[in-house]
């Protein structure tokens, strides 16, 4: 049995640039920071070290992240590990390891890092594929509180 599954929450290092593929599939990449804190035993001093990922979204997942996500953005992500090789123009062979995203929840406070105050609620989530709940606006709780009384309940 294989796994490859990655979930990160960090920052967006610069603003997302969404393409549009020859067959119309739209994709976007962007940089996610990450930080680990630790103190040092010897001299007891706090230390940070912060790794940079390299991160690539497809089809509705990606117009979501270029739509409301900007540097500065706090994120969750979830998706899988995929290391891509191209030879370059000087003939030497490039690699680059990303993370594939097929879930996204933006965090954070509304105006910290996102488009718009009023756009989405933080903690809204989106996943990649035709049944992703964010192919629709979420819609507003304007439903009344409905009252019940212990006699209403069966047990």
């Amino acid at each position: 049995m294989d796994l490859n599954k990655v979930m990160i929450i960090g920052r967006l290092t610069r603003d997302p640039e969404v393409r549009t593929t020859p067959n119309g599939a739209n994709v976007v990449s962007f940089s996610v920071a990450t930080s680990f804190n630790w103190t040092d035993k010897n001299d007891g001093q706090k230390k940070e070290q912060t790794e940079f990922h390299n991160v690539v979204a497809w089809r509705k997942l990606a117009d979501i992240i270029g739509q409301y996500l900007k540097k500065g953005s706090q994120v969750y992500l979830e998706g899988r590990l995929q290391t891509r090789s191209w030879e370059g123009q000087d003939g030497k062979k490039n690699y680059r390891t990303e993370i594939v995203a097929d879930n996204m929840i933006m965090l954070g406070r509304p105006g910290q890092g996102s488009r718009s105050e009023a756009d989405l609620p933080a903690g809204t989530s989106a996943k990649a594929g035709p049944s992703t709940p964010m192919d629709q606006p979420e819609p507003k709780n304007d439903v009344p509180e409905i009252q019940i009384d212990d006699g209403d309940i069966p047990f």
